[in-house]
């Protein structure tokens, strides 16, 4: 099971529920063969996200979402790979996954910017990928807005 906490929600003001971001944050970890662990979603406002921005990325102003893993999980170049070098697979205990800081002023969608968080918790990396990352991340917010198989919800002779 994945152990969420959420920060700072009530004050960001529309955002998901806490079932939604704890279903979210399942989902994109469960893509990478994650199951079991903890991580945080904390909501802030521009000011501290560009705080945060300029002295962990060097760039002084404001961003949609920042992550900060702990568990040791390293970026990857692609969908395929999303485990720590040399790791086998996940270990069985709970992994501290880190932490994904939404600014909601900066995102234009906050499912989105979760699971994107997410995702780099799991060691993907936009930035040096070829497009695996966001386009998991499509498929995902896809799979989540309607999770049916296609077809599933039609009479047979439309199917």
């Amino acid at each position: 099971m994945i152990d969420v906490e959420v920060v700072g929600a009530s004050r960001a003001g529309g955002t998901p529920r806490t079932d939604d971001i704890e279903r979210l944050c399942a989902i994109a970890a469960a893509s990478a063969g994650i199951q079991d662990g903890h991580l945080a979603v904390e909501f802030v406002d521009a000011q501290r996200i560009g705080e945060l921005n300029g002295l962990f990325r060097g760039k002084d102003a404001p961003t949609d979402v920042l992550s900060f893993p702990i568990d040791g999980v390293e970026p990857t170049d692609g969908a395929q790979d999303h485990q720590a070098p040399g790791a086998t697979s996940w270990p069985p205990e709970a992994l501290e996954l880190g932490d994904v800081v939404i600014c909601a002023a900066h995102a234009s969608d906050l499912r989105e910017a979760i699971v994107h968080g997410v995702l780099h918790l799991t060691g993907m990396d936009h930035e040096r990928d070829d497009g695996e990352m966001l386009a998991l991340q499509r498929e995902l917010l896809a799979w989540e807005r309607d999770p049916s198989p296609r077809g599933a919800d039609r009479p047979e002779s439309e199917a």
